[in-house]
């Protein structure tokens, strides 16, 4: 812990007068980063802003948990900035929670004029989050965890702790007295990050103690050559990608590394900050579909984005709602048209109409989800032969208004899975049966 001390001190070169946002949620790692900030607070005349979240999500202590970090900011002469999410829309929950969360810390740092808001992240979450990001997919950028300083407009964004263990931290917090609350919900198998800590970290700690050490070094290592690729693609991309228009001609002179890059570029420039319902394999589905010999063709991406070719050009625009027409490939989690989500699930106890059991065996993957087409049918479960899928609309009362938007799950062979909400098809499974495939419709 030393070493961030001596890292804000020398390297960073906190001054007199600075004003210093710091992210504090009440557990050791944001505490202990506070603890840093006031001891140097006894030697440099700096203004502390502590900002706390509520993510309002039902957890039991959250209340509680605000409170504590409150009355510490009180008893230290510390400013104390909260707020609480008060909603949630239709979108992805992490990725809507850390929109919230970074627009109101971006308020506070811009209320006092601060030069940088400090995040406790450390070196076992970056491991954590480099070992998800290469199970899931991601970018070169995305595959490198986290920065530790990161430059936004007028501020910077800095993670002190990003090269200390997670046992260091709490060792900190012990023999310096520094009070925490430890987050109930850190010990559910549930949440994918909790496995990884639990489980998979360990294991690689095993093989070397300071294995936080190298993936700082390999995190640090695919930063530099993704800006090395960053400035490359800069140069190119006015001419390859003007007005927002792709020249496929142009794209496929380039080499297979930069090509990627454009792809993604072109994905952050769409997302911007729903990045995190974007992986590699969408990526991918541009990259076919720009190489394809189809002179026209589209492809729908999530939250009802189009990509188009026509010719020698490619756009990514967002999809009509005069338009009912959908179809979205399954990856993680879809946002669709009629407010609902499909979301696929690692474990689940339902077993109602709005959770689906599919063995990939038995199905080809990938799953689409689209709107329904004429002559649609299914083999709904129990029953022998295929159903119209407008029968079933008919027979559940569906209002025709309604039935433009459902939801119809297919596989790469056009059989229909599922009809979320409405009727299982022979594919699903029960509870007992091998299953490797659970979705959710909510």
């Amino acid at each position: 812990m030393l070493d961030a001390y001596n890292f804000l001190v020398n390297d960073l070169k906190i001054k007199y007068g600075d004003f210093l946002v710091v992210a504090v949620s009440g557990g050791p790692d944001s505490m202990s980063l506070l603890d840093i900030l006031l001891k140097i607070r006894k030697n440099i005349e700096i203004e502390i802003i502590c900002v706390h979240v509520n993510h309002n999500t039902g957890r039991m202590g959250q209340t509680e948990e605000q409170k504590f970090v409150e009355s510490y900011c009180k008893d230290n002469q510390v400013t104390f900035e909260t707020m609480t999410i008060e909603d949630y829309g239709d979108d992805n929950f992490h990725s809507e929670a850390h929109t919230k969360r970074y627009n109101f810390f971006n308020e506070i740092v811009k209320k006092y004029h601060a030069k940088y808001l400090f995040t406790a992240h450390h070196g076992d979450d970056l491991i954590e989050t480099i070992l998800m990001r290469i199970v899931r997919g991601s970018t070169l950028k995305g595959y490198s965890g986290f920065s530790k300083i990161v430059q936004m407009d007028n501020y910077k964004i800095v993670r002190p702790l990003i090269d200390i263990t997670k046992q260091e931290i709490v060792n900190y917090c012990q023999t310096n007295n520094v009070p925490y609350k430890e987050d109930s919900s850190n010990n559910k198998d549930v949440y994918t990050r909790n496995r990884f800590r639990k489980y998979i970290v360990p294991e690689f700690k095993k093989e070397d103690k300071n294995v936080h050490q190298k993936f700082y070094k390999f995190s640090k290592i695919l930063l530099e050559y993704n800006d090395y690729i960053d400035n490359l693609v800069s140069n190119k991309i006015k001419e390859i990608y003007p007005d927002n228009i792709l020249n496929i001609e142009k794209f496929k002179q380039e080499d297979h590394i930069i090509q990627m890059k454009i792809i993604f570029y072109i994905l952050e420039h769409i997302y911007q900050d729903y990045l995190m319902l974007i992986t590699d394999r969408h990526a991918e589905i541009l990259y076919e579909l720009i190489h394809s010999k189809r002179a026209n063709a589209l492809i729908h991406l999530p939250n009802n984005i189009q990509a188009i070719k026509t010719y020698n050009n490619l756009v990514l625009i967002p999809t009509p709602m005069t338009n009912y027409e959908y179809e979205i490939e399954i990856i993680k989690f879809v946002n669709l048209p009629n407010g609902k989500n499909i979301e696929v699930l690692e474990e689940s106890d339902e077993t109602n109409n709005f959770i689906c059991y599919l063995d990939s065996n038995e199905v080809k993957l990938p799953l689409h989800v689209r709107t329904r087409k004429d002559g649609d049918k299914m083999y709904v479960l129990g029953m022998a032969g295929r159903k119209k899928i407008n029968d079933i609309f008919i027979d559940s009362k569906i209002s025709t208004q309604d039935r433009e938007l459902w939801p119809v799950v297919v596989d790469s062979n056009e059989d229909i899975v599922w009809l979320p909400g409405l009727k299982k098809s022979k594919f699903d499974k029960t509870k007992s049966e091998k299953y490797d495939i659970i979705l959710k419709y909510y």
